[in-house]
């Protein structure tokens, strides 16, 4: 397929999936997401045939238009949809697959300075919501859903929802494996207001005891 007719391709792919596209015209200039998938394919050419630099300066130029950091070595398929985009960061060994869609501020990336395969692989139509990190040298399988803001260190099975720090799976195969509601970027779970909860309950408990002691010494006395 050439250049021009994946190009057309990617704005197809914005229609289908963003309701606010209205016209091919804006799509092709107002979206940072697509541009910033076009200018890692320049990028990812030269990186090929070992024009290390040049690629390199595509990709931090890509930057700083978009504020999408892409590394020219990372395997790109087709059809990727980056949802408005500031801040998503995709390592270098990375993969992706088809029809794979992210949203702002994703970071596809390693988790220390090891090397070879060190960033995961995501198969297709996966989805990776809001602020979600996915750090290390798995894969999240096809038509698996990441929630906003979760961590995920380990493999995720294909046609399942992970949501939570660390990731956890709550949905697999359209079952809840634990009581979930249904995926929604709004309602995932919150760790810090739960630990502000746990931490609540453990003063009023505390309270309730130097309560009891006070009024104990005081029946004494």
């Amino acid at each position: 397929m050439s250049f021009l007719k994946k190009m057309k391709e990617d704005m197809d792919i914005v229609f289908e999936k963003d309701p606010a596209a209205r016209t091919y015209f804006e799509v092709f200039l107002t979206y940072s997401g697509l541009h910033a998938v076009w200018n890692h394919r320049i990028a990812h050419f030269f990186y090929n045939r070992k024009l290390y630099f040049i690629a390199r300066a595509i990709s931090q130029f890509s930057r700083f238009l978009t504020g999408i950091e892409i590394h020219p070595a990372a395997q790109i398929g087709r059809r990727f949809f980056i949802d408005h985009g500031m801040g998503v960061v995709i390592g270098e060994t990375c993969k992706i697959g088809n029809d794979v869609t992210v949203f702002q501020g994703v970071t596809l990336g390693g988790t220390g300075h090891e090397k070879g395969k060190r960033h995961p692989t995501i198969e297709d139509h996966a989805l990776i919501a809001t602020g979600a990190k996915v750090l290390g040298s798995f894969t999240v399988g096809e038509y698996a859903k990441v929630g906003a803001g979760s961590v995920v260190l380990k493999d995720v099975p294909p046609h399942s929802t992970v949501v939570g720090i660390p990731g956890k799976v709550v949905v697999q195969n359209g079952k809840k494996v634990k009581s979930a509601d249904s995926f929604d970027h709004h309602k995932m779970p919150d760790p810090v207001e739960e630990r502000c909860k746990t931490l609540q309950k453990e003063i009023d408990v505390l309270k309730q005891e130097i309560k009891n002691m006070k009024e104990g010494n005081q029946h004494v006395n």
